[in-house]
């Protein structure tokens, strides 16, 4: 089972337990789920109780860190409401408390769920928001815990890590460490923040070399349901730190991330276009690229596949990135060798300059979604053909405004699962993976939230006939990247059920009440993983107030409950 976001909905809990009845298994959903618990919807509400909040903010308006809280009174909380990314994702809290120090963290969360044994209170926790979806680091109605005013960055030559708190953003953490010669590996876009970029894995330039972000974690602070602040690392609750990288906000709010550093140099990178009749050549390369980077694992590549309203076109864009300053490498000779580039901008510089160029632009409503395959030709060509039957499609429903849609590959070679299993292991599940693999993410942007069902349903059925493609040709993989997954999507699952139990022990341990999985609906949680099912499934109530409509996620589209049965 599958849900993104939970409330207490036990007056509509008989129809969704009749319902799921009719699904015949499809839907793997115990009839006795937290009382009839379901999953608010497509209106991309957090909660269908418009009542929520009240009495959680005035309890915290009363507390210590009372001076910390903004409603929608305050001259300033609009703009702090709308400091997510994307349009799709900003939601409207009864209330935002910006704690300033790891301490009122913790007297934060004590109060919250103080307030909850009176009135429910659910809270969202954001970083820097860049998730696409609405509800994953948002809420209406309830608390947003914002972290923004963590941002700091020290460095510690004395045992080279440097202690990044949440709420920084990796531009930000690399212009602070450059002038002091270290770099830390983590995010390629300036403006993503730090803490949900690290709890969902964290691909970046020196991945090949490194492994991911959260690999390089030598300790995290970590607040934890009950208020404790506690450390784990490698010889301190190590289940919990193996946890936390990549099982994201299960268990607590990491406050600090300690990361080892490694000692600076310039990059030779940049950004190269090509027209789209160079499609088969791209994909050949991409595919030798990443069945290469054994052999030079300071190496990086995306492809793009990218086509807009404005241009009329698709076009082919290509990131190249090596970690040393060393121009034009051989690894790379194969995609400098196709000719005909539009335009390039590759050149050596340091890590700020090359981030700054990849800067994902605002002002859109967007979504992610990912699958990985087999490093291989024939699935690549699919999906460039799925994206331009896709880009012919919304063509022809001529959407409002400006829009946009991006197909992106990135190569996950097997070193990925060897770095992490040598840094002592993590939840993201490569090292089960001996063979090269290829990640992709489709992104879509557009403008007016009256055109939100078309783009995002538009998404969902490429994804699902790629899917199916890389079924019928055996190139699939279970292994969906956290930090591009779409809420319909189930990236805890495609840890495998190994990693699943882990983060599920975790969970009992550490927060026993189960907080984080209730009070806190955000994110991808690991009580509605079902360790022993590759099913996909949602239930939401779409609207508000006591009557909303039950729908029920049925292969891939959602059906309506009428009279406990599926319409």
């Amino acid at each position: 089972m599958f849900v993104k976001s939970r409330t207490i909905a036990a007056s509509i809990g008989s129809l969704v337990a009749s319902a799921l009845a009719t699904t015949e298994g499809a839907c793997p959903i115990s009839t006795n789920t937290a009382l009839g618990e379901v999953v608010s919807g497509e209106t991309f509400q957090t909660s269908t109780n418009s009542n929520l909040g009240p009495g959680c903010c005035a309890y915290l308006a009363k507390s210590p860190i009372g001076n910390r809280l903004m409603t929608p009174s305050d001259g300033s909380y609009a703009d702090r409401a709308a400091m997510q990314w994307s349009l799709a994702a900003r939601l409207t809290p009864r209330c935002i408390i910006l704690p300033q120090s790891v301490s009122e963290v913790s007297q934060v969360l004590t109060a919250l769920v103080e307030a909850n044994e009176r009135q429910t209170c659910q809270f969202a926790v954001r970083s820097g928001g860049h998730t696409c979806w609405p509800g994953a680091a948002s809420i209406d109605y309830g608390v947003m815990l914002d972290l923004g005013y963590l941002n700091s960055t020290t460095y510690h030559p004395e045992n080279g890590t440097a202690s990044i708190l949440p709420g920084a953003r990796w531009g930000e953490v690399y212009s602070t460490l450059l002038p002091q010669g270290v770099l830390v590996v983590g995010g390629r876009d300036p403006t993503v923040g730090v803490g949900g970029f690290m709890l969902g894995g964290g691909n970046s330039f020196y991945a090949a070399a490194k492994g991911y972000a959260c690999d390089n974690v030598a300790n995290f602070q970590v607040v934890l349901a009950n208020g404790s602040i506690i450390d784990a690392n490698a010889h301190t609750n190590s289940d919990l730190f193996q946890v936390l990288k990549g099982g994201s906000s299960n268990v607590g709010i990491v406050v600090r991330y300690d990361i080892y550093t490694f000692q600076a140099e310039d990059l030779w990178g940049g950004i190269v276009t090509y027209p789209f009749s160079t499609a088969t050549q791209q994909i050949e390369a991409l595919v030798d690229f990443g069945d290469n980077l054994k052999n030079d694992p300071n190496s990086s590549a995306i492809t793009f596949f990218t086509s807009t309203n404005l241009a009329n076109k698709t076009s082919v864009i290509n990131v190249y990135d090596y970690t040393k300053p060393i121009a034009r490498p051989a690894i790379f000779e194969k995609f400098l060798a196709i000719p005909g580039n539009l335009s390039d901008t590759t050149r050596i510089a340091n890590l700020s300059n090359m981030v700054a160029e990849l800067e994902q632009p605002d002002g859109f409503r967007d979504t992610f979604l990912t699958l990985t395959f087999a490093n291989d030709v024939d699935i690549l060509t699919k999906i460039v053909s799925t994206h331009e039957a896709l880009y012919t499609t919304l063509q022809a429903a001529k959407p409002r405004g400006n829009w946009t849609i991006n197909t992106l590959f990135q190569p996950i070679p097997a070193l990925f699962g060897q770095h992490g299993a040598e840094a002592g292991g993590n939840v993201i599940g490569l090292d089960r993976f001996t063979d090269n693999l290829m990640l992709y993410q489709l992104y879509l942007a557009w403008q007016g939230a009256e055109q939100d069902d078309l783009f995002n349903s538009k998404g969902r059925q490429a994804i699902s006939d790629i899917k199916a493609a890389s079924v019928a040709n055996h190139t699939d993989n279970p292994f969906i990247y956290l930090n591009y997954a779409d809420r319909s999507q189930a990236p805890l699952e495609g840890y495998g059920n190994a990693s699943v139990a882990k983060i599920k022990a975790a969970s009992a341990k550490y927060d026993p009440n189960g907080v984080f999985q209730t009070l806190m609906p955000g994110g991808f949680k690991i009580s509605l993983v079902d360790s022993d099912s590759n099913s996909t499934c949602a239930v939401q109530a779409v609207g508000l107030g006591n009557s909303p409509q039950v729908q029920i996620e049925v292969a891939g589209s959602f059906k309506e409950v009428v009279g406990g049965r599926l319409a």
